[in-house]
């Protein structure tokens, strides 16, 4: 395959925009098919990888362009999923925590909406996953559903199609009966030697276990291989292949441990393969693209104006603008468990920003503890016989900075954040990631329950930092102040100042950081967090007694936490039920509290969840709520 240097880029991306002029197959509208699939990352035969036995793939990469550094905005479907189909972020229009329902301003339309008013037929199978009601699907699509076919179209009209793969999901490794259904059509020489394999993490448990779930993921990748050329095949039997671009990529990593869910390579990095009929084949191509660009790029393909709102940026079709230094993603609330972490990816450099650092990189959630590779972590870290590498990401806290090689270091396992070598790259990172936060306006900095709040006055998510009246130095207090929440001791001065802001989201990180230095913060910060429990946002308040408790003062923090968990604010009973369940045996007074949220009636599940967890912990039980 021919390797595009920057030169060659511009060169090809000179000689395709030539071709969408002149090409006769693109005189006319371009037929588009989106063929997706779930948590998988980069296994296959034309990324390099010795095991996978993916033929159609690999004979689409070798007759288009293969993207080697593609990635997510988001390590989980639905957040990262809601960021494709309107080519925004997630943690910019609001649909960042997983599960979640946002409202959109009324003037963002997905792209399918555009594609449709030019002409196009768009359907999609069957996955949609948006995190967002309005518009409807009704709107989006002509057709959304597991009969949803591009062949159902008008005569002599376009389509835009969408084919997703569910059998990759994680469920798919974790149940035994998912497994063998999605992978009973496979022939004995691609079956897979669990023993053989040589390309499972060093972060994991190197057992029959673990080695099982690895050669499932592989076989899994096969059998969605096979229905990939499937869908290939029908469109060369109805005579369209030559007038129709093929995508194929991913949602975003495995859906194993430290893959799915996370911000490393294992959860962001994705393949992209793109045939273009009447182009060269067999291109690589290393620049960076974020799967928020893949809707300005099909609009692009399709001659449809791209809106100027649109965060993602073409990297196919004319007048293409500058190729990207940077991609960034977002983690934030995945199922029960909130942990704000972002990612700057540039092409060697990996920047990671923890924002809640004494949160361990394993906080317990229902869904993943199933599987049997989590399981196998979980009994190794209780017999002590992970390695030095597999302790890394079982400790109770991270590191606030972390800075990666990937180019020397594939598997992120050698933080390089506290090397001077490196001290250039890490503040440049660094400042990336704070400008591109103020930039999009990161609602993720906003706690859950304020988000609801704000969102009424707002008329929409993305407009509680982005309508009018929002200043730029509120974008930038609201970012510093995250920032500074887990910068230690040597920010308190600062911390306690901010508590005295006009603006609760503000205060929230000033009291969570004097919560997250403890005792050591001293009497002055004590009585700042005492005064800050009568706050009138409830975030406010339980980020505050969460701080009192830490320092030292247990018995105040209980009532008002155990006075949250009966709150209006869903997501305030959540943040009050996390609290309680991270005090451990310093919560046992609020146990009749938490084991009557288990019982009674909730808004939402994770409130149970995390209840119930506080309890078993507890009385020293096992008993899981789903």
């Amino acid at each position: 395959m021919r390797i595009l240097t920057d030169s060659s880029n511009v060169l090809f991306l000179f000689a395709f925009t030539l071709l969408s002029v002149m090409c006769p197959a693109f005189a006319a509208r371009p037929n588009i098919l989106w063929i997706s699939a779930e948590d998988i990352n980069a296994h296959l035969g034309c990324y390099g990888d010795p095991h996978a036995i993916t033929p159609n793939v690999d004979r689409l990469a070798a007759e288009g362009i293969r993207y080697t550094h593609a990635y997510t905005s988001a390590g989980v479907c639905a957040p990262c999923r809601s960021g494709i189909i309107t080519g925004m972020y997630q943690n910019s229009i609001g649909t960042h925590h997983m599960r979640c329902n946002a409202v959109l301003p009324g003037w963002l339309k997905p792209f399918p909406v555009l594609l449709r008013k030019a002409g196009y037929y768009c359907t999609n199978n069957s996955k949609t996953d948006y995190q967002f009601s309005s518009p409807p699907k009704s709107e989006i699509w002509d057709e959304s559903g597991s009969k949803a076919h591009w062949k159902k179209r008008g005569k002599e009209q376009p389509f835009f199609a969408v084919f997703n793969f569910t059998g990759c999901h994680e469920s798919g490794i974790a149940s035994e009966s998912k497994y063998k259904a999605v992978t009973s059509g496979l022939a004995d020489n691609e079956r897979q030697d669990a023993a053989k394999l040589t390309t499972l993490p060093p972060y994991y448990p190197d057992t029959p276990v673990t080695r099982e779930d690895w050669k499932r993921n592989y076989e899994l990748i096969t059998a969605m291989d096979s229905w990939a050329g499937k869908l290939i095949a029908e469109v060369k039997d109805a005579g369209l292949y030559e007038e129709t671009i093929i995508f194929f990529w991913t949602d975003h990593g495995v859906g194993l441990p430290r893959a799915k869910r996370w911000l490393y390579e294992s959860g962001t990095h994705i393949p992209l393969v793109v045939r273009i009929p009447g182009t060269r084949a067999g291109v690589v191509d290393r620049q960076l693209v974020s799967s928020v660009d893949f809707a300005p790029t099909v609009l692009n393909l399709a001659g449809v104006d791209v809106p100027s709102h649109l965060q993602g940026r073409a990297f196919l079709g004319g007048d293409l603008s500058a190729p990207r230094d940077y991609v960034y993603g977002a983690r934030d609330r995945m199922d029960e468990r909130y942990d704000i972490i972002r990612v700057v990816r540039g092409s060697r450099f990996r920047y990671i920003r923890n924002f809640e650092p004494l949160k361990p990189y394993y906080q317990y959630m229902n869904t993943p503890e199933k599987g049997a590779t989590m399981r196998e972590i979980r009994r190794a870290e209780k017999e002590g016989t992970l390695t030095e590498i597999g302790k890394l990401f079982s400790a109770s806290r991270k590191p606030v900075e972390e800075l990666y090689d990937v180019q020397e270091d594939p598997h992120e396992v050698h933080n390089l954040a506290g090397n001077r070598k490196y001290a250039e790259k890490l503040k440049d990172m660094r400042t990336s990631l704070a400008q591109w936060q103020r930039q999009i306006g990161d609602i993720g900095l906003i706690p859950e329950a304020e988000i609801e709040i704000r969102e009424q006055e707002a008329g929409s998510r993305f407009e509680i930092l982005n309508r009018k009246g929002v200043s730029k130095k509120f974008l930038e207090r609201l970012v510093a102040s995250a920032t500074q929440a887990s910068e230690g001791i040597e920010a308190l001065p600062i911390l306690l100042k901010v508590l005295d802001d006009k603006d609760s989201a503000v205060r929230y990180w000033g009291v969570t950081g004097i919560g997250n230095i403890g005792k050591k913060a001293g009497g002055q910060a004590l009585e700042a967090a005492r005064k800050a429990m009568k706050d009138n946002s409830p975030s406010v308040r339980i980020a505050a007694a969460r701080a009192v408790a830490r320092l030292g003062k247990p018995e105040i923090a209980i009532p008002l936490l155990v006075n949250e968990l009966k709150s209006e604010h869903q997501w305030g009973r959540l943040a009050a039920a996390i609290v309680l369940d991270e005090m451990d045996e310093e919560a046992r007074p609020a146990l009749k509290a938490l084991q009557e949220a288990v019982k009674k009636p909730q808004p939402n599940k994770y409130i149970v969840r995390v209840a119930n967890r506080a309890v078993n912990d507890l009385l020293g039980t096992d008993n899981r709520v789903r």
